[in-house]
């Protein structure tokens, strides 16, 4: 029996109820969602018959919540500079956890966060003030994280940092970045990290050959260590490699190819973990899942 459990974010629409079902629709195994509108800061809290339907079609649909991603809200940025965009970051995030927690979930993904702060490349002193502007950031992020885990002390939910690709002044595009951060959170048995394999790649993580696939991994053990490894969002790349640009394909189209692909569905550092797709064309998600499930080798 395989253990690699692969599915796709899909869609939440008519209520989060429907999310089991539309992961049963397409061979899933495993599944992400909004457990909210992500282009709103406020959402009716759950009510307890989409509560309740969430649970029965979840256990109907034979997935495990611990092979559910739940995604947070693009808006959020636990990093914001300014202190207003901050505080209703953090108070929407620390929402979502609870919401995650009602559903019986376990893991909540979310984007570290960004700095903002616009430095012209021709200054001078470019590197000392990005370097800066970054390691400020990751502590408002760890800050803002350590605040969530106070403000939700019983909870069982994870927070799940994604990698990022590092486009604009995103942060969490290198591993040192993902570790200051575990290092800084107090209950790291409360964190997770999700590595995004086009994030990964346009971030400068080479992943295409065995010999590049491994020493990528080996630096992510390194640095951040597999025991911190919740989840992977498993997406080709329209970017090459270290453009730190953010543009996901459908699977083998891109700059990734299936190499990649077959090395993470044949590692059993993956297994058990929800291996999710992001890629862009959801047509293509049935297809897709069977494709990763056949490139496992006996």
């Amino acid at each position: 029996m395989t253990k690699k459990y692969v599915g796709a974010h899909v869609s939440a629409s008519g209520g989060v109820e429907n999310a089991p079902l539309n992961a049963e629709k397409i061979g899933a195994k495993a599944f992400a969602l909004f457990t909210k509108n992500q282009r709103q800061w406020k959402a009716k809290p759950l009510s307890d018959e989409s509560i309740e339907a969430f649970r029965k079609n979840l256990e109907r649909s034979g997935i495990a919540p611990r092979h559910v991603l739940p995604h947070d809200s693009y808006l959020i940025n636990l990093g914001a500079p300014d202190e207003e965009k901050l505080e209703k970051s953090r108070d929407a995030f620390i929402d979502e956890l609870k919401r995650c927690e009602t559903l019986g979930l376990e893991k909540l993904n979310f984007h570290p966060g960004s700095h903002l702060v616009k430095i012209p490349k021709r200054d001078p002193d470019y590197d000392r003030k990005l370097d800066e502007a970054e390691r400020r950031c990751l502590d408002v992020i760890a800050e803002s994280m350590n605040r969530a885990i106070e403000a939700t002390p019983d909870s069982p939910v994870k927070l799940v940092i994604e990698n990022t690709a590092g486009q604009g002044s995103n942060l969490g595009y290198r591993f040192e970045q993902l570790a200051y951060l575990i290092e800084r959170v107090e209950a790291t048995e409360r964190v997770g990290v999700c590595l995004d394999t086009c994030h990964t790649f346009t971030a400068g993580y080479d992943l295409r050959t065995p010999e590049a696939y491994e020493a990528t991994m080996k630096a992510f053990d390194e640095i951040v260590g597999f025991d911190y490894l919740a989840g992977m969002h498993i997406n080709d790349s329209k970017p090459p490699l270290g453009s730190r640009v953010d543009r996901h394909h459908s699977l083998g189209m891109g700059e990734l190819g299936w190499e990649p692909f077959r090395l993470i569905m044949n590692d059993p550092r993956m297994d058990d973990i929800p291996l999710i797709l992001e890629t862009i064309d959801e047509s293509l998600w049935p297809e897709e899942i069977q494709a990763l499930y056949a490139l496992i080798e006996s």
